[in-house]
């Protein structure tokens, strides 16, 4: 069993974000980030955050897809508002919240509308001229690959471990879910190691 990928999952379509090159929307993605963090005030965040769901939406996300995405930022953003508002006051935790929020929508918009094998391609090629400083393209990009493929797996083996506690009355004990977790991750990682040497991937 696999979860759905927090930052969603491609869709393929034809609006103006699956148009751009991935390293254009990267580039985008990047410059987002750096302007949601360099500005400040709940009005900028409000702003930040509004177009972050358009974007969502141009990518072709739904409701249901944002409510999936957003129940399962709610398990951070909640304690985390509640701190900052206790520290700082509810505006601060809004802003923090609301950034937060906006960077994972906008990330969620980029791998919508961007196949996975499009984007690899696009690592790789920037990579390139890096090659002579003993950077590896195809390394980098296979991790980055890695990484994408391994966040649904990792959610579902979290997902079957919570509800495999939650069947002998255990969901309230963290070693129940904890050890389990780890033991299946770990498993998972060998796993696809073994796979890799299969193909003689990582050998030299």
């Amino acid at each position: 069993m696999t979860a759905a990928s927090p930052l969603g999952s491609y869709r393929p379509g034809r609006g103006p974000l699956h148009r751009l090159r991935p390293g254009a929307k990267l580039l985008g993605l990047f410059g987002f980030a750096i302007i949601v963090m360099w500005t400040s005030g709940v009005l900028v965040s409000a702003v930040w955050l509004g177009i972050a769901v358009a974007l969502a939406i141009l990518a072709g996300l739904r409701g249901r897809d944002l409510w999936r995405v957003g129940r399962r930022f709610a398990l951070v953003a909640i304690p985390l508002f509640a701190f900052q508002a206790w520290q700082h006051g509810w505006e601060r935790g809004f802003e923090v919240v609301g950034d937060l929020f906006a960077l994972i929508l906008a990330a969620s918009a980029v791998t919508a509308s961007t196949a996975v094998e499009d984007m690899i391609d696009t690592i790789t090629w920037a990579l390139g001229p890096l090659r002579g400083l003993g950077v590896k393209p195809d390394r980098v990009a296979l991790s980055f690959s890695l990484v994408i493929r391994a966040i649904p797996s990792i959610l579902g083996i979290a997902s079957e471990t919570r509800e495999a506690a939650r069947a002998r009355g255990l969901e309230r004990d963290p070693r129940a879910l904890l050890v389990p977790f780890v033991v299946r991750t770990v498993a998972h990682a060998h796993a696809t190691g073994e796979a890799l040497a299969a193909r003689g991937i990582g050998e030299e």
